[in-house]
């Protein structure tokens, strides 16, 4: 599997990542409904040996749960992946998320990711979100530290506009981004890609799939059964009016992928990866026989032609 070099760092990463955000399991306020661990580990293991070398995570995911599965996960494995985590999103006893970028709470934080994953050193730490946003220099100062340090060999940013990235830029490099983007979230290609590829920033985007609405499985019914945990059930695309049209637009690429033996999910990751600046693209997993639906994503382009025809579809009012 080809790799591209993340940004100002020397982590040459696979066009997919596994993105680990469901694997925290349910009874949080973001989660995805209840998940088996036994089916997290096996699809990072399935990942692994299917050429991917990075897991995205954070300390949120399952509050804390998450990092806990990608250590177990890759327990014994080698050579040992990439390992994506994130800060800033912190909670309290009765699991309400605060968001914090105070320097001793990052600090806390990174201390307690490294436990939980079982490292001794993590290979990028990102702030989660730019929040509170007065206190964004506080919070990347110390990352800064961190990684003089030694605890974190790169610091990177997520959820970012371009302001947030320069002020972070003015104190330390900024290696890479993690912003939503997929056809349904288009709109980091006005100011943000430019800002990313003029400087030298990495990007690692999340949701390329909406969350699994374009993967080719979603359907009303799914929807409708989802478990009260689930957040998706309450984002607007999930919900009328735009489910029909988003439903829609996944039969379209369900056409466009059977030209080519790949899944409406391999088509809408691969959109994302037609822009030069997106370094890679993360894909949640479940379960291991999820891979089969997103691995061809790595090597399939779409054609000039099969880009403009999604184009038409995505200019039709709602």
């Amino acid at each position: 599997m080809q790799r591209k070099q993340l940004g100002n760092s020397d982590m040459r990463i696979t066009p997919l990542g596994v993105g680990a955000w469901a694997m925290g399991g349910g009874g949080w306020k973001f989660a995805w409904g209840p998940q088996d661990d036994s089916d997290s580990i096996a699809a990072i293991r399935a990942a692994l040996d299917a050429g991917i070398n990075w897991i995205d995570t954070a300390a949120i995911y399952g509050l804390g749960h998450s990092e806990e599965v990608v250590a177990e996960a890759i327990e014994g494995v080698a050579p040992k992946p990439y390992i994506f985590t994130k800060c800033e999103r912190i909670w309290n006893e009765a699991g309400d998320i605060l968001p914090c970028l105070k320097r001793d709470s990052i600090r806390r934080e990174a201390e307690a990711s490294l436990r939980r994953l079982k490292v001794d050193v993590i290979d990028l730490y990102q702030m989660h979100w730019p929040e509170p946003e007065a206190d964004i220099e506080e919070g990347w100062t110390a990352m800064a530290e961190l990684q003089a340090e030694g605890k974190v060999r790169w610091i990177g940013v997520s959820n970012f506009n371009v302001a947030q990235m320069e002020r972070a830029a003015r104190i330390a490099p900024i290696t890479s981004l993690q912003p939503p983007y997929s056809m349904l979230a288009p709109d980091i290609e006005t100011s943000i890609l430019p800002y990313t590829g003029k400087n030298n920033i990495g990007v690692t985007v999340y949701s390329p799939m909406k969350s699994g609405l374009l993967t080719g499985a979603m359907t009303r019914e799914r929807i409708a059964a989802m478990p009260a945990d689930d957040f998706r059930q309450r984002t607007a695309h999930f919900r009328e009016p735009l489910l029909t049209r988003n439903l829609a637009l996944v039969e379209l690429l369900r056409g466009i992928g059977a030209r080519h033996g790949r899944t409406p999910g391999e088509v809408a990751i691969a959109w994302t990866l037609r822009r030069e600046e997106v370094t890679a693209a993360i894909t949640g997993l479940r379960a291991a026989k999820q891979l089969d639906g997103v691995i061809g994503a790595a090597e399939f382009r779409l054609s000039a032609g099969e880009i403009d025809e999604i184009g038409r579809f995505l200019a039709q009012p709602v």
